[in-house]
């Protein structure tokens, strides 16, 4: 298995690219290591490295986020070999509801908006699927409309 990995703009964030699926659909973000060791078996397996603090999934990439101090160089070995033990086990990426779209519904409830917005709403995601969400995903994220009230478009 080769695992690929781009620099992001944010120094402390890589983009590991498994050359696999990761998610089906949705994306998956942890930032502590009981809420990824509960949903994931690979967010918990990159939680137990020292130094990260944060594990992102999109579609096919997993975004990992370290700490100040730790060098890149000292975490790769570790991270790429935890990658590459997961999906050689087989396990299930995300344990709880069987997708990520379950666990972030979970976090932020379903969208809102007035039916008389409808047609600003499905523009509005439209330029956030081909214009903004294209650039977010460069950073090694993922960015999800959530809902749209008195001028405010909630992410």
């Amino acid at each position: 298995m080769f695992i690929q990995t781009e620099a992001t703009p944010n120094p402390a964030t890589l983009k590991f690219l498994p050359g696999k699926v990761v998610l089906e659909d949705g994306t998956a973000d942890f930032r502590d290591a009981a809420t990824a060791r509960e949903a994931s078996p690979l967010a918990g397996a990159l939680f137990e490295v020292p130094g990260v603090t944060g594990v992102f999934f999109g579609y096919d990439f997993i975004t990992v986020t370290k700490q100040e101090g730790p060098d890149w160089q000292h975490l790769k070995p570790a991270i790429l070999g935890a990658i590459m033990e997961h999906f050689m086990s087989g396990l299930p990426v995300m344990m709880r509801g069987g997708t990520a779209a379950s666990l972030a519904e979970e976090a932020e409830g379903e969208e809102f908006y007035d039916k008389a917005d409808e047609e600003l709403v499905l523009t509005i995601k439209e330029l956030l699927d081909t214009r903004v969400r294209p650039a977010v995903a460069q950073d090694g994220g993922d960015i999800t409309f959530r809902g749209y009230e008195n001028g405010t478009v909630f992410l």
